[in-house]
Formats: C-alpha cells, structure tokens, sequence
C-alpha cells in the first residue's frame, strides 16, 4: 500500500501540471540549452505540404484549479527576451494561438491566488525539397538524377544567453518506379545508374523524407526505347526430318536475323517452320535491332535432331485385336527404307521403298499377301531390310538380314 501511494503522489503532479500542446504538429523535439542543461522545452515541427501552414499552441492550466490568466508572448531577436506581446486571455482554463510564425513563444499563467508558470516553446515550419529528373539514356542503361535537400537552418534561443542553437535536420531518400523496374541501391544513391534498363514506359519518383517526418517527392515520365529478343521454338527435339517453329517474342524488334545452326540464315520477323535434316545438336541466334538503333540477341543451345536408328521386331501377329497387329521397325531419322519379306520357299509377301513422306506415313506389313485379301499363313518369313539414316548412316549389313514369325 505504501508504494501505490508513493506512485500516486509521484503521478499526481505529472496529470495536474499545466502544459503547452501544438495541434495538428508533425513532430516534437526538445531544446539543449548549454546555460540550463535540465529544462527542455518542445520544439513543435509543422510540415507545408500546401505552403500555407502556420502553426498552433494551446495552453492548459492545472486541472483541478483556475481559471487561469495566459498572457502570450513572442521572442524577440533584437531585445533577446520574450517581450513581444501577442494577447492576454483572463479567466479561462485554457487558451490557443493560431496562425502562427516560425519563432519561440511563451505563455506565463497566473490564477490570482500566487500560481504562476511559464511555459515556452519553439515553432518551425518544414518543407523538404526533391527533384528527379533523367540524367541519361542509352539502349543499355539509364542514368536517373535527383536532389534532396532538408531544411538546416533552424535555430532557437537559449533565453539566458541570446545564443543560438541549431537544430540539426538530415534526410533519406527512395527512388520508385511504376510499374517496378530496376534501380539500383534505391536508398543510397541519388543518382543511380541502372543496367537493366525498364522494357516499358515507367514513371519514376524519387521522395525525400526528413528527420522531422516531413517528406516531398519528385517524378517524370520515361518513355523507353529499349529491346528485348526473345523466341520460343517447338518442337525442339525430334527424330530427322526435324521441322520447328520459331515464335518471335521480341519487344521493339524492327530488323530481324535469324541464324538457325546449319547455315541457314532468315531476316523474317516469324519466319518459315524451319527443317533441319541431319541429326546433331543445333544453336539458334535471333539478334534484333530497333527503330532507334538499339541491338539485343538471344541464342538458345537445344535443338536437338536424334540419330538414326533401326531396330527390327522378330514376331507379330496380325490377328485384328490391335495389339502387335503390324510388323513394324523401330526407325528413327531415317532418310529411305527398303523391306522385303519371303516365304520359306523363297516367295516374296511383300515388299515397301519408302522416303520422305511415304516413310513417314508407313504403318508397317499388315500380315497380307503382297498388298491383297490374302492373308499369309502363320509361320516363318525371310526378311531383307535396308536403310539410309540422315546422318548417312547404312543399314545394310546382314544383322538386317534374318527371320520372322507370323503368329495369328
């Protein structure tokens, strides 16, 4: 019980006090006075953000008392004293300045009964500057320019002295694009340099925020001139002939080259599907330039055409159940094709020259005789198989040469 009330009788003065508030202020911060190390008296910061803004006071006597007498007074530099008086407000709890100067007032309180309290505080009216202009262009950077300036010249008075005492104000600044694009070290450089220039026009700001939490910004509109070379290409692995597609996806492209990896060379913005026919890995560069001169190029690294192969099944069985129901190679980027299938007595059941697109279309022997109705009874057939891959690869030795069943 005895440490509530010590909190209490501590407390008491703190509620009870007469004080010295500035409505609608940005910041409060408080005097060092040299002569008078322990008083520290606010000094109210007011940001302009239309140019207009004055400050306000309001003085509020002890609650529990009054009224109160307020007399306002207003420093002046050349007697060094408040001693320009403002107004006096007799009889009131609590009474206002409005519309008011940058400079140090006070307020002395009275209630008639031998109360008596000066009160005194400092007013500042802040405006941080900004300027974002562009610096410099090209088609691989650009080069923004700012300023930030915070006002430093804020002095009050020790009322003892005369002296004046500054009152220090620095600044942070933070560039912004819409939409984003790139700007380096954003908060810490006023004149950033960015290498990655925005594809798209861009609004950039620059806003410079104070110590006293008053800030200003700066903007411009910047139109870019910047390309980007992009393609997709599909498919991009295959079997030979392999025929791709190359989609431009550029942005600012004018002049077109398309260098395809075999010496084949296209100037068309989308051009023709594109064959390659030899078997290998190709490197595709699309290099692009704009109206305005600037050049960029994509390569890609993927195009990849499979070898040649011939594989060759040693059983099917042409029954109609859709399984297995063809006999078939395993081919794979092959340029022709020859098959010739016997009978056991040396009969041939079917032969098939293929290139080109009738390789391509090829099904593979349906188990009928030479192309007719009649159906070849089940049992062992002779085959002869001959080929020419697109990396010239040939198929003609006599692992190509062997046997079939027929099973139905």
């Amino acid at each position: 019980m005895r440490y509530i009330f010590l909190f209490i009788a501590i407390l008491i003065p703190a509620i009870t006090a007469a004080q010295l508030s500035a409505p609608g202020r940005s910041s409060v911060r408080y005097t060092s006075y040299l002569s008078a190390p322990t008083v520290k008296d606010p000094i109210f910061i007011y940001c302009k953000v239309t140019g207009t803004e004055k400050g306000s006071l309001q003085a509020v006597g002890p609650r529990g008392t009054g009224p109160f007498d307020f007399t306002w007074y207003k420093w002046n530099d050349a007697t060094m004293s408040f001693n320009i008086l403002i107004k006096s407000e007799p009889g009131v709890l609590s009474s206002n300045l409005t519309n008011l100067d940058e400079g140090g007032y006070r307020v002395h309180i009275t209630d008639g009964t031998g109360y008596v309290k000066d009160l005194t505080s400092w007013i500042f009216l802040d405006k941080p500057t900004a300027s974002a202009k562009l610096q410099n262009f090209t088609c691989d950077y650009v080069a923004l320019s700012g300023k930030g300036t915070a006002v430093d010249t804020f002095y009050y008075k020790d009322s003892s002295t005369g002296s004046s005492i500054r009152l220090r104000n620095g600044i942070a600044i933070l560039w912004s694009s819409n939409p984003t694009s790139a700007i380096p070290f954003p908060n810490l450089e006023l004149n950033p340099v960015t290498y990655k220039p925005p594809l798209e026009d861009v609004t950039y700001k620059l806003q410079v925020v104070d110590s006293f939490t008053c800030n200003s910004e700066s903007s411009f509109f910047y139109t870019s001139i910047h390309v980007y070379a992009d393609f997709i290409a599909e498919p991009d692995k295959g079997e030979a002939p392999l025929n791709v597609t190359f989609t431009d996806k550029s942005i600012r492209g004018s002049i077109y080259k398309w260098e395809f990896g075999d010496d084949s060379i296209s100037f068309l913005k989308n051009p023709k599907p594109h064959t390659y026919y030899r078997p290998g890995e190709y490197s595709v560069k699309l290099t692009i330039e704009s109206d305005k001169g600037c050049i960029d190029s994509l390569r890609f690294d993927q195009i990849v055409v499979d070898p040649s192969k011939l594989a060759i099944p040693n059983v099917f069985t042409p029954n109609g159940d859709n399984i297995n129901d063809f006999f078939m190679v395993d081919a794979i980027s092959l340029r022709r094709l020859d098959v010739r299938i016997f009978s056991r007595s040396g009969m041939k059941v079917f032969d098939f020259t293929g290139q080109s697109e009738s390789l391509i279309n090829w099904r593979g022997w349906d188990g009928n005789v030479n192309n007719s109705s009649s159906k070849a009874s089940p049992g062992i057939y002779y085959y002869i198989i001959q080929a020419v891959g697109w990396d010239d690869v040939i198929y003609d030795s006599k692992e190509y040469r062997g046997f079939l069943h027929l099973y139905r």
